[in-house]
């Protein structure tokens, strides 16, 4: 367990080969993919700076980033 007591592991990119990024403009979010297509997940996190991770069997199918242009440095 970490000092904030959530319990850490170690979790891997289901499929770093075929990576695809959609950005909406609207809602200034970065949607990044592992995979071919969009997969249901077993379980998502958030983290503490605002990234959901979306997990499924184990292993991240896709990653969710909110405020990334502010993130960047850039805004809108």
């Amino acid at each position: 367990m970490s000092e904030s007591g959530a319990e850490e592991r170690e979790i891997v990119i289901k499929n770093i080969d075929q990576v695809w990024f959609e950005y909406d403009r609207q809602t200034d979010i970065l949607y990044i993919n592992f995979g071919y297509d969009i997969e249901e997940a077993d379980e998502a996190l958030l983290t503490e700076n605002n990234i959901v991770v979306r997990i499924k069997e184990g292993k991240v199918v896709s990653l969710t980033v909110f405020d990334f242009m502010k993130r960047i440095g850039i805004e809108l």
